[in-house]
């Protein structure tokens, strides 16, 4: 940049009219066209210094002109570009949208230190980074955030995404778009579906009378319906007794008088597989009730499954054996669990196991919307 170069923008910066501001801004963005690489590191930081403080001098029309001009540019000095990044929104939008000059850094600096709608133009921007999205989530604005879900060419940490399934419970607004998002991981996409369900379930509740059972049955199913095959309800890969448990019941040699049998020959793992397979519970509810101290779960089971109370008997005295610790079955405690097996009825016991069979994901989704939607009437 000459002498005269520099007295032609001071000339062009004193002039007001349309014509002078669209001549001002046509000759900024020219100066960085065919003289970028013969300019000097000294004559490039000179001109850079020179053009930030005459810009910082003109109005803002012409810095937004300019902004809108350079954004798609590359090979303009990153000071520059900072300093109408840093602007007021009209001004830095254009920049914010468009420049591959901003690194990661200078984006994360403008999240913390400028206005929401900087925030808002950085979501929408044709690339974000994990790290520039993790900043603009953590900024806390419903809107950018939901811009920024919306963005396809945003990319979310597992963290990230695991933070904001959790936070759709509270916004409501989060769930559409992390659900049409395509690197949403299924499990996620589920635990979506499910709070969108246990929230209609209460809802439905509130406003209608129907018997919470069958609702449960119809909701279930489409949670069932619209999850992907690959979403397991088993904690772990079958075990050898439970594929063997399945073979027997597909065989009808599945009876009560089996399990005891099974029991008494001291197959444990292949008990706990035969009565989960009987029951329809997951192994993990199934050891917990089965050994649980006091035996009401067993009851109930037992009760919903119509075994009669001498096979009972005999798999509460023999299960006692496969608890850790004390072993022996104290008199006291045999006759309380008898006494509760004759005042359980078989229909109520049916209805409590139908429960424990539905998908512990989705009780406990019910039971959270319940929890908050008690603490909501407490609070009034």
């Amino acid at each position: 940049m000459d002498k005269e170069d520099l007295t032609e923008l001071l000339e062009l910066a004193r002039d007001r009219s349309s014509e002078g501001r669209r001549t001002l801004v046509a000759t900024i963005g020219d100066l960085f066209e065919g003289q970028g690489e013969a300019l000097t590191e000294r004559e490039r930081a000179l001109m850079t210094d020179i053009l930030n403080k005459l810009i910082q001098e003109v109005e803002g029309v012409v810095r937004r002109e300019l902004s809108q001009r350079l954004a798609a540019r590359e090979d303009i000095p990153r000071e520059l570009v900072l300093m109408l990044a840093n602007d007021e929104i009209e001004v830095a939008r254009p920049i914010l949208l468009a420049s591959e000059v901003l690194k990661d850094s200078d984006l994360i600096e403008i999240i913390r230190h400028r206005s929401m709608q900087h925030q808002l133009s950085i979501a929408m921007r044709r690339k974000v980074s994990e790290s520039v999205s993790d900043a603009l989530i953590e900024a806390g604005h419903v809107d950018v955030i939901k811009a920024l879900l919306d963005n396809p060419n945003s990319r979310l940490s597992n963290a990230a995404m695991e933070y904001l399934v959790e936070e759709s419970r509270r916004v409501d607004t989060y769930q559409e778009p992390l659900v049409h998002r395509s690197d949403l991981p299924q499990p996620l996409a589920r635990r979506i579906c499910l709070w969108v369900s246990a929230a209609l379930r209460s809802h439905i509740l509130a406003n209608h009378e129907i018997d919470p059972t069958e609702l449960d049955d119809l909701l279930e199913a489409i949670i069932s319906d619209s999850s992907n095959e690959s979403f397991a309800r088993e904690e772990m890969p079958e075990s050898a007794a439970r594929e063997l448990a399945r073979t027997y019941r597909e065989e009808e040699e599945l009876t009560p008088e089996f399990l005891v049998k099974v029991l008494r020959e001291g197959e444990v793992s292949l008990f706990e597989a035969l009565f989960a397979e009987m029951s329809g519970l997951r192994m993990r509810l199934i050891r917990r009730i089965v050994y649980e101290p006091g035996g009401e779960g067993l009851v109930i089971v037992c009760r919903a499954l119509k075994i009669e109370k001498p096979v009972f008997t005999s798999i509460f005295l023999m299960s006692r054996k496969g608890r850790p610790g004390d072993q022996k079955v104290d008199p006291n405690e045999l006759s309380r669990v008898l006494v509760l097996f004759d005042r359980v009825k078989p229909e109520a016991a049916e209805a409590v196991l139908k429960r424990w069979r539905r998908d512990p994901e989705y009780l406990y989704a019910v039971q959270c919307v319940e929890s908050s939607r008690g603490k909501s009437r407490r609070g009034r």
